[in-house]
């Protein structure tokens, strides 16, 4: 059988209708998929394109349960110490913030994590000890480019963090070299249920502000 084609997705549509996708089947993604998906990553932006980063492509059974060890440990200190709250049925849905069914996907992902059929491990060299808080200015926007890639195959994902927990461990765990900063996981797989849709966000024009900030204007009919 041959490797799947990737759909052809308008670029607005692709960049609107990609959410975090948290239930993910089991099913493996081809070696050729991921090449082509991490290609088109590392095509993203690079601060002064010194491409400092790594990507630690991580499919042993043994190794993602050992991470998703850390990662379940940290979502329990963090979120599921308040299950009961977040998922009360009487909550009223926001535009910020972990509403009932959001948290139920975050949840079944740390239940879960070690099933994903891939692990993406995004690093930066020469970045262990740094404090630069825009640090991640130098690899997000290819983590993205992964993600979007990842949507026209029809695989999903998620970018976290919660696995740093255990920070120490994991690079020791995936043999990372001194100087290198593990800046995120990235879990991957074909959709187990839910679609591409719209996130919930605040509307627009009340996060965005004209020349300074506090100024906020009115969006037009025409979009002006």
């Amino acid at each position: 059988m041959s490797d799947p084609a990737p759909q052809q997705v308008d670029l607005l549509e692709g960049l609107r209708t990609t959410p975090s996708r948290r239930y993910l089947a089991e099913t493996p993604i081809p070696d050729a998929v991921l090449w082509e998906l991490l290609d088109t990553a590392i095509r993203g932006p690079s601060g002064g394109n010194r491409q400092q980063w790594g990507w630690i492509v991580v499919t042993d059974a043994d190794v993602k349960a050992r991470i998703a060890s850390w990662y379940r440990q940290a979502w329990e200190n963090a979120y599921g110490v308040r299950r009961a709250e977040l998922t009360d049925p009487s909550r009223v849905d926001a535009e910020i913030g972990l509403t009932p069914a959001s948290f139920r996907a975050a949840d079944h992902l740390a239940e879960h994590l070690a099933e994903a059929p891939v692990f993406i491990v995004p690093v930066l060299r020469n970045a262990a000890d740094s404090t630069d808080k825009r640090l991640g200015s130098s690899i997000y926007g290819a983590v993205q480019h992964l993600l979007l890639a990842a949507r026209a195959y029809g695989i999903g994902g998620v970018l976290t963090t919660l696995h740093l927990i255990g920070e120490q461990e994991v690079n020791e765990l995936l043999g990372l070299p001194d100087d290198v900063a593990t800046m995120g996981l990235v879990p991957l797989g074909y959709p187990a249920r839910g679609r591409w849709s719209v996130p919930r966000r605040q509307p627009v024009e009340e996060v965005v502000h004209w020349e300074r900030w506090g100024r906020i204007r009115a969006r037009r009919p025409d979009g002006a």
